[in-house]
Formats: structure tokens, C-alpha cells, sequence
């Protein structure tokens, strides 16, 4: 799996380098607006640097880092940022490895596998953002005390094989005596972020969906949440900022401020309600009401999944190698030392 993965990223690398007049905005969704756009100050007067930020997905889930782009804690920092949204971390780490963009915002299991295969200048894991899982199963009929057994013989509309989300399902079944193989029918053939919409054709018995997804269904009667796979999965690494080693290593000063806002968006996160960052965060979420954001929040809010900073630590580490070993994506382990750097994270914490 880790080389048809690796395979595919630097086949899209090639690709990339061969067409000069590809974008960013040609890989993803460029969110509108960058750091000091959405900021609501005035320009400021210092010189910026610009920096192109791929997300994996453009989701409540990541509500710190909205926060640092809506108080404007990046243009505080002297940093430009534009936000692209790459819809998979396949599409995500390849806008990294190629340049395409400075920094990733995905789930680390992609730099584990880059790094196994032998990528030279490899990616590194600078800042966590997330400690839970942000996705829920959402159910076709309403289930009162749901079981993790009542998913048995059902057919489940899952995530990539490979990809944190499908791996942290498949682990929660394990922990729960349940085979992913015998046990029911995962389909795995739906594009990232379609799954909602085939789900609500009338595609499977349940489906497994991130925020506003899982809500949406549920306010259109389409499905119902009957489990948090983030309370069900434990403590587990599941979004990290990272950048090519040769990135990190000639633009320290960028990283560090970029941390420096990202820990300012976390500190707001922790110190307020969930109604006031949804307020804060409407704006990245113009087609969402707020009244369904200050929902999602809530959600995520409750169940513990912010750090109260970014560091990125062994223990994390290696449960998450735990669950690659699990879903039977990891032949070797690879060394914390090489991936995760927290140099940045311990200095924008104190």
C-alpha cells in the first residue's frame, strides 16, 4: 500500500513539474481570502511573507487554526498566508513534495510513508493541532444505544485504505471484536468529501463522515450520528502542520512565527465557548449557519479534541505507528527524531 501511495505522489510530483502554468488553485479549493484579507485590521506596514498553506479538508474540526486566520494572529505574526484546500492528504503531501505549496496540514501517516520509501528531502511534522478523531458514524436509521456490534453484516461508506480516518475506524472495530474484513462490507471506492452526498442517495447502511457532513445529514433527516469515532478511538495524533526538511531548515523564523499564530488560535479556543469561536470562525463557512457551527463546535469542544499546545509528542507518535501497524500499513517503523520536530511548538507554548 505505502508504495502504491508514494508511487502515485511523485507520478503527481512529475506532473506538476511539467506544467509551469499549474497553480495551487489547480490541485484544490483556494479558501477565500489569506491571513491578512480576513484579519479585519489594516495591512500592516511591516514587509510579510507569503506562505502557501494545503490543507486536507476544509473542516470545523480545525477550528484553531480559522481562529488564527480570523483575529488575525498570522498578519500579527508578519506572515501572508493563502489556504488551499487539497481534499486528501494523497493530494496534500504532493503538493508539498513538489513545492506547489510551503506547508501541509494532514494527517502524519503520509509523511510516515514517504519517509519509509526513501524520500530524500522528506517531510516533518512541526506543529499537532488535533488529539481526537473528527469524525463520527452517521447512521441510515436512528439506533437508540448504539453498539459498535450493531454495525455487524451493514455495509459502511469508510475512507481511503491508508488514510487516518479509515485506519482509526477499522481500529476501533478491532478493539470492539469486530473483523473489518468478515465482519461487514466497507466501501472504500467514494472520492474524500463525496461520501455525505452518496450516503444521502441512499448508498449503505452508514457512512463515516466528518463535520458539517455528519450534522448536515442529520438536519436533513438524511442519517443520524449514533457514534464519535474521536471518544470511541482515544487520544490519538491525528492532524499535524508539516513542511519539507529544506523548507523548515531555510525559513526557521517563517515556521516559527506561523506556530507563534497557531498557538495564539489555540489559546482562544481553550479560553472561550463554543458559541464565541463559532462566531469567530463563521466566515470560513459561508454556506454553514451558525447555528450549525456553534453545534459542530460543541461537539468537538466536548470531547476533548484540541491540544492545549502544538507539541507533537513520542507518545503520539507511536500510538499512531501502533494504528499503521494495526491496519497492516507499516512494514517498519520510522524515528521520531527524524520526523517530528518541536522545537517550534515548545517555544511558541512558553
Amino acid at each position: 500500500m505505502k508504495k502504491r501511495i508514494l508511487s502515485a505522489l511523485l507520478a503527481a510530483v512529475l506532473v506538476v513539474a511539467l506544467l509551469p502554468g499549474c497553480t495551487s488553485k489547480e490541485t484544490g479549493s483556494t479558501v477565500s481570502g489569506s491571513a491578512s484579507a480576513k484579519s479585519g485590521k489594516d495591512e500592516p506596514s511591516k514587509e510579510t511573507t507569503d506562505v502557501i498553506l494545503n490543507e486536507v479538508a476544509h473542516s470545523i474540526f480545525y477550528a484553531p487554526m480559522y481562529v488564527a486566520f480570523e483575529e488575525g494572529y498570522f498578519t500579527d505574526e508578519g506572515l501572508n498566508v493563502e489556504l488551499v484546500t487539497g481534499f486528501g492528504a494523497d493530494k496534500t503531501m504532493t503538493a508539498v513534495l513538489s513545492g506547489e505549496a510551503d506547508i501541509g496540514f494532514m494527517g502524519s501517516e503520509a509523511s510516515i510513508y514517504t519517509y519509509n520509501e526513501g524520500a530524500n528531502d522528506y517531510v516533518v511534522n512541526f506543529a499537532q493541532l488535533t488529539q481526537r478523531a473528527g469524525n463520527f458514524l452517521v447512521a441510515r436509521d436512528e439506533i437508540t444505544d448504539f453498539k459498535w456490534e450493531d454495525i455487524k453484516g451493514s455495509t459502511v461508506l469508510g475512507g481511503r485504505k491508508g488514510g487516518m480516518p479509515e485506519m482509526v475506524f477499522e481500529y476501533i472495530l478491532k478493539e470492539n471484536g469486530i473483523d473489518p474484513e468478515k465482519d461487514l462490507e466497507i466501501n472504500q471506492n467514494i472520492d474524500f468529501g463525496s461520501t455525505a452526498a452518496a450516503f444521502a442517495e441512499g448508498n449503505a447502511h452508514f457512512t463515516v463522515e466528518f463535520e458539517p457532513g455528519a450534522t448536515t445529514l442529520e438536519s436533513e433527516s438524511k442519517g443520524y450520528v449514533v457514534a464519535s469515532l474521536g471518544e470511541d478511538s482515544g487520544y490519538v495524533p491525528y492532524t499535524a502542520f508539516s513542511a519539507k526538511q529544506s523548507y523548515i531548515e531555510e525559513n526557521p523564523e517563517t515556521i516559527q512565527s506561523f506556530v507563534n499564530a497557531l498557538q495564539k488560535g489555540m489559546d482562544f479556543v481553550l479560553s472561550h465557548t463554543p458559541e464565541e469561536i463559532a462566531e469567530v470562525i463563521e466566515p470560513q463557512f459561508p454556506e454553514t449557519d451558525l447555528g450549525t457551527i456553534t453545534t459542530i463546535v460543541k461537539r468537538y469542544y466536548d470531547q476533548d479534541t484540541w491540544k492545549d499546545n502544538l507539541i507533537f509528542e513520542e507518545a503520539s507518535f507511536d500510538l499512531l505507528q501502533n494504528i499503521l501497524e494495526s491496519a497492516g500499513e507499516l512494514d517498519e517503523r520510522a524515528p521520531y527524531t527524524d520526523l517530528v520536530n518541536t522545537d517550534f511548538a515548545d517555544k511558541a507554548a512558553n
